[in-house]
């Protein structure tokens, strides 16, 4: 097994989810920047398009900071030469390790048998798996790590034959989705089960790492959850919207034992100026190959819960470019600035 970076972290292991249209490399800086998890993941990318005439403009995904590191490129496909030669791509562009996704229940991804549709053919999912293995190894015999973010089933528990299917490929680490395919995210994760894959893990592949995914809120609900399920780690999804302070205290709360520790809560104008921060670096980083729209998804998250929100938001959802956001935001600030919470 070759486990590289994720032999050295320190658990519980704390990482940040890969997110389509979420977590790019815009985002991932300001998080980076604000409060670092253990690891970052890029957005999931296709593997059959990073082998297309087209690889081009999906690189642009693939792209990363040396601040962001360890960083682990999430790669999707149903054909193994394909996930064959975009492992090497990545093992060629840098990257500290490749995860390969399992359990997107989107119908498109799923139509090209990638995705949650692995769950279906469980053979077919460690073809996959271990043609990345083979990409991911270099002429000289070094490799990165290649590990799996999958969900508990597809229809239904699936913890007795589908988490040991994939154990089975020596994995380094493994990242599951408390939920089934059929429940998308509609109901609260089963973090009850996350214990059952803890053992499935023990007696079929102790040395790899287990991260339970969904529903986590905040650092300390984290290790609450690690505590009681016997997981080596959490992956944050929903709760870093907004809130690229959610991983802040990481260290502090690692070394907390069974002290609670307090998280941060940017004031007002905090909120506002990393929001214009994030929005400059997306606009010049993506601007070109991404639609402004796709960064208004972030407003909803960021101006929320003060005097003021909801009217701010209509307004930033009608602008076009970041120096419309800077503008109104500047100007909101403003009329706030003798006000409490704001500095």
């Amino acid at each position: 097994m070759n486990k590289g970076f994720w032999a050295k972290l320190k658990k519980p292991i704390m990482v940040m989810a890969p997110m389509a249209d979420v977590t790019d490399c815009a985002f991932r800086q300001i998080i980076a920047k604000y409060g670092k998890p253990d690891v970052l993941w890029t957005e999931f990318v296709s593997a059959d398009g990073l082998c297309s005439p087209g690889r081009e403009v999906l690189k642009r995904d693939l792209e990363y900071g040396g601040g962001e590191r360890p960083i682990v490129a999430q790669l999707f496909t149903s054909h193994p030469e394909k996930m064959r030669e975009a492992a090497k791509l990545c093992r060629e562009l840098g990257f500290d390790g490749i995860d390969i996704n399992m359990g997107c229940p989107d119908k498109s991804i799923e139509k090209q048998g990638a995705g949650a549709a692995h769950m279906k053919n469980p053979e077919r999912a460690k073809e996959v798996i271990r043609a990345a293995q083979e990409g991911a190894k270099g002429e000289d015999g070094s490799a990165i790590p290649v590990s799996v973010k999958t969900r508990i089933g597809y229809n239904k528990d699936e913890i007795d034959t589908w988490i040991p299917a994939l154990l089975s490929c020596g994995l380094p680490a493994l990242t599951v989705h408390l939920r089934t395919r059929k429940e998308m995210s509609d109901v609260p994760a089963h973090w009850d089960l996350m214990k059952k894959v803890v053992a499935r893990h023990y007696f079929f592949h102790k040395e790899t790492l287990v991260l339970g995914n969904g529903d986590a809120k905040d650092m300390q609900d984290g290790i609450e959850k690690v505590r009681e399920s016997g997981a080596d780690g959490v992956m944050y999804g929903r709760a870093i919207f907004g809130n690229p302070w959610l991983f802040k205290n990481i260290h502090l709360v690692k070394a907390a034992g069974d002290e609670p520790i307090l998280n941060h809560v940017p004031s007002i104008k905090e909120k506002l100026e990393v929001m214009m921060e994030h929005t400059e670096l997306y606009e010049k980083m993506l601007g070109d190959v991404k639609n402004f729209a796709i960064m208004k998804k972030h407003y909803k998250a960021y101006v929320n819960g003060f005097d003021g929100a909801k009217e701010l938001r209509v307004r930033l959802m009608e602008t076009s470019s970041a120096r419309e956001v800077r503008g109104i935001v500047e100007g909101f600030l403003h009329t706030l600035a003798d006000g409490p919470g704001v500095s």
